[in-house]
């Protein structure tokens, strides 16, 4: 009890202190969020300021959303698979494609659900060194849905089209001249309506590719961003249950102390109130979600890496605690800039949303080298229309097929080259 008297006195001076310190400042711009809103990023400046002021209305909007409807949404809204129903799809097809897929748990939740991983190659049973490790991930936040459906139609994709002949799909007398590329390549007015058999193939036989569609699937059950573990106040001193939940996207380790430091920049998207909505826990990793996640990278040489979440139609790279570039902007802009030609979603680096610590990318890229992004999918946290999420999911096929392609240039190049290695 002692040592938690001292940490909470600690905590009490440093915040004291850091009255002191400067905070994030962004005007707003209501008629500019709208816009983008409407699709009409393209008709806009988003230069400078304008850009900020975009960005700052996306959190606002999120905030706010967030306020209203946590703890109320619904697990059957909208054309998502249940955690039951994922899980018994993924025996399926492991059942089915066990040539390229193997079925794996990383560990269980509070609740006791696995957090199940996809493995994707041709010796699936094999590690393979000479080939990059790509990981992707969903659903960190147990209520944005799309972001755990767009890898679980991936995986469908992939296994049903890898022993696929090759197929003129828009029967125009060509094949494969039309991938899912955001891009109308036979000028045909279509776009992505010849989707290649063979590029499956390339990036299943030269790629390992580990998906976890469900980081969180208690919160998936639940309607809700954060895990379902009992919280016993914010340090974990109290002996009652004070509240359920950590925002797993949250509890990571790099920097995650400055928020003691600095709560005047932070505070608002990450906070050490456990009745937060982004109450961060106890220390970081203190989850089994956050834990499972560090130990399959610790064992994996991951390349690059993407976290579905939604919402805003961006694509953001580290840093998310502090507007410093990363050491390898150049990389990050380019790929960035590839991914965006496919899903036409804006970039920017994270911290330009909301300044945030204990994020997986910031960890993945600042301590294990990591090519780390994140992508904000859609207009919405959990969209009812199955057309939007169909395309929303479609689009995305293109888009892990290209990170997986790009995987062999940093491959090449030298994993150990980025990030703080």
């Amino acid at each position: 009890m002692l040592n938690g008297k001292i940490l909470i006195g600690i905590t009490l001076l440093l915040l004291v202190v850091s009255m002191f310190s400067s905070n994030v400042d962004v005007v707003a711009s209501k008629d500019m969020y709208e816009k983008k809103l409407c699709g009409d990023l393209e008709e806009m400046d988003i230069s400078g300021s304008a850009k900020d002021s975009l960005l700052y209305m996306v959190r606002q909007s999120r905030l706010q959303y967030l306020r209203e409807h946590e703890d109320v949404l619904s697990n059957n809204i909208g054309p998502y698979h249940s955690y039951e129903e994922m899980t018994d799809l993924l025996h399926e097809l492991e059942s089915n494609y066990s040539d390229i897929m193997m079925l794996s748990s990383l560990g269980r939740t509070y609740e006791g659900r696995e957090i199940w991983m996809v493995k994707l190659s041709d010796d699936v049973e094999m590690d393979e060194e000479e080939e990059p490790d790509v990981l992707l991930m969903g659903a960190h936040h147990g209520n944005e849905k799309p972001s755990f459906e767009v890898l679980i139609y991936f995986i469908v994709h992939v296994v049903e089209n890898y022993g696929r002949m090759n197929t003129d799909d828009d029967m125009d007398g060509l094949l494969n001249e039309d991938p899912i590329d955001g891009v109308d390549n036979d000028g045909d007015g279509m776009v992505d309506e010849d989707p290649s058999e063979d590029r499956v193939r390339d990036v299943v036989n030269n790629t390992e590719i580990y998906i976890i569609p469900m980081v969180n699937p208690d919160g998936v059950e639940a309607g809700t961003r954060k895990n379902r573990s009992p919280n016993h106040g914010p340090f974990g001193f109290r002996r009652e249950i004070t509240s359920y939940g950590v925002d797993l996207n949250r509890n990571y380790n790099y920097h995650w102390f400055f928020l003691y430091l600095f709560p005047g920049r932070y505070l608002g998207a990450t906070h050490y109130d456990d009745r937060s909505n982004v109450y961060r826990g106890e220390y970081p990793f203190c989850e089994s979600e956050t834990r499972a996640v560090k130990r399959f990278v610790d064992t994996h040489d991951v390349v690059i890496s993407v976290s579905y979440h939604t919402y805003g139609e961006l694509i953001l790279y580290p840093w998310g605690y502090t507007t410093r570039s990363p050491w390898d902007k150049d990389v990050f802009v380019s790929i960035g800039e590839n991914i965006s030609s496919i899903n036409k979603y804006f970039l920017t680096q994270s911290v330009y949303l909301y300044p945030t610590l204990g994020d997986a990318d910031d960890w993945l890229y600042g301590r294990k080298g990591v090519i780390a992004y994140t992508i904000e999918l859609g207009r919405s946290y959990a969209p009812g229309d199955p057309e939007v999420v169909s395309e929303m999911c479609f689009t995305h096929v293109g888009v892990n097929l290209y990170v997986c392609e790009v995987s062999h240039s940093i491959f090449s190049y030298g994993k150990n080259c980025f990030g703080s290695h």
